[in-house]
């Protein structure tokens, strides 16, 4: 009885007109996707869904960033839907993400000529039009040499003393207390004091929390919709935003009254005022950069400090390789003595892990162009006006360039890689201006934490933080020290 019960039960579901009807629709579904990826290929059309006009897919990219998956986890799925080469409407504009070495390579090396830098409007508005991130070619030629000098590795040397003296004593205070304390939180903060520090010379504690606080607001306006609407993300950073222009207008006031004149990266952009126009930077120039140095400074190393701990922790034969170069540093100076840059220079199998660390934490995911005029990248077309994302990340983890890529293994670094495959500050005339303090920064971090202590690793929870467009680690990776 029960036999012929399931037998019916089995024959209804399989002849079921409504269930063949689904079978069928999936089935065309597939095909059409097969056929589209074909088509696509040949006629250099690129693949993807670009939804209604505006709107297009950009909700599944807020909620994918909203989750604790991060907003990458966007460009994977449409990549498993559509292919290495997808295109979607994010914003109002249409994206394509360029997921190749070749591809990298043809549009860092046109920029300004093919291609211009493109951030979704939030972006812009949050660090000011001014900013090296927003403006056009001959003034982005002309900001980024006068800003260049302090950022030289002949100039960080004052600030790899001052940031390892700092980091130093805090490291000490926080093994002395023996607690758990979040490592995101920690390099977060010793980041922010260390780049206001050479930037403007701030040490007062109130004012550095309030800066923070208000650049924190900043940041997280930049994925957002740019409505001016009470209570949004938008407009909380927006009004943080104006709060920080006029303090940083105060404290160029009091320079120019000669109240304050610290030897400091602000002073030596105000010693120009003298100068042509064209060899000085007015002063909503030097307000739109001090914000996108301080934040693009302290968000991205910070996070890439974290992430280093959490894969020297995975990986033990990598954290002792480190800590043995780094002993012998140690071995050869004073109790006490500062790290100087010739130390850093001697930091081989450091600089593998630094960079190792860079490929996989992936903390820029990828870098956002605008197509100045009709052009094709790989066999695909690419209209005027489009944004093409050089995807970092799918470079970064590309099995073809990077032998067992999920693998932390700074050993890959041995030997030279592949052109354009490995840009963690990008490439060409728009290299992140930073990229010299960011290494220094991690270098004399890992140098610290490896040569001084061990760790253990207070929650392993892999999820990610939500609303940021920075990957970081929800917990803030907790972790406990002890004096090796």
């Amino acid at each position: 009885m029960v036999c012929k019960e399931g037998l019916a039960f089995i024959a209804q579901i399989y002849f079921n007109p409504t269930v063949a009807a689904l079978l069928s629709i999936a089935i065309l579904v597939l095909v059409s996707k097969v056929w589209w990826r074909l088509r696509s290929k040949n006629d250099g059309e690129i693949p993807g869904h670009l939804g209604l006009p505006f709107v297009g897919e950009t909700f599944s990219f807020l909620s994918a960033n909203n989750s604790t998956r991060g907003c990458y986890h966007f460009v994977r799925l449409r990549r498993l839907w559509h292919g290495r080469w997808f295109k979607t409407r994010l914003f109002g504009k249409i994206h394509v993400f360029v997921p190749s070495a070749e591809g990298a390579k043809a549009i860092f090396t046109n920029d300004f000529v093919q291609f211009n830098k493109g951030y979704v409007k939030s972006m812009g508005d949050a660090v000011g039009e001014k900013s090296l991130l927003c403006v056009s070619h001959e003034n982005h030629r002309r900001i980024r040499r006068l800003l260049s000098d302090p950022f030289s590795m002949t100039s960080l040397s004052k600030f790899v003393k001052e940031f390892d003296d700092m980091l130093s004593k805090r490291l000490k205070k926080l093994e002395k207390d023996g607690k758990s304390f979040v490592l995101l939180d920690f390099s977060m903060k010793i980041t922010f004091d260390s780049m206001c520090n050479m930037l403007m010379s701030l040490k007062d504690e109130s004012t550095l929390r309030q800066i923070e606080k208000d650049c924190k607001a900043v940041s997280d306006a930049m994925l957002s919709f740019p409505f001016m609407i009470p209570g949004t993300r938008y407009y909380k950073g927006i009004k943080a935003r104006n709060r920080l222009m006029e303090k940083f207008r105060e404290i160029i006031s009091r320079r120019r009254r000669g109240e304050e004149s610290p030897e400091d990266f602000l002073e030596s952009m105000l010693q120009r005022d003298s100068y042509p126009s064209n060899e000085k930077l007015d002063d909503s120039e030097i307000m739109d950069n001090l914000l996108t140095l301080i934040i693009a400074g302290q968000t991205t190393t910070a996070a890439a400090m974290m992430w280093s701990i959490k894969f020297l922790d995975e990986n033990r034969e990598a954290q002792e390789r480190l800590r043995e170069e780094q002993l012998s540093i140690l071995q050869k100076k004073e109790d006490g003595e500062l790290l100087c840059l010739e130390d850093l220079n001697k930091m081989s199998y450091g600089s593998k892990v630094v960079k190792e660390t860079l490929r996989m934490s992936n903390v820029l995911l990828w870098f956002p162009r605008v197509a100045l005029g009709d052009c094709r990248l790989e066999d695909f077309e690419i209209k005027k006006g489009w944004h093409v994302n050089i995807d970092a990340t799918c470079i970064h983890y590309d099995p073809d360039v990077y032998k067992d890529p999920m693998e932390f293994n700074p050993s890959r670094f041995d030997e030279i890689q592949k052109p354009y495959s490995f840009i963690p500050f990008g490439s060409g005339p728009r290299t992140c201006l930073g990229i010299n303090m960011a290494k220094l920064t991690m270098l004399v971090f890992l140098h610290r934490m490896t040569g001084g202590y061990r760790w253990t690793v207070d929650d392993p929870d892999p999820c990610l933080e939500k609303k940021t467009h920075i990957p970081r680690l929800r917990s803030g990776c907790p972790i406990t020290l002890k004096t090796l």
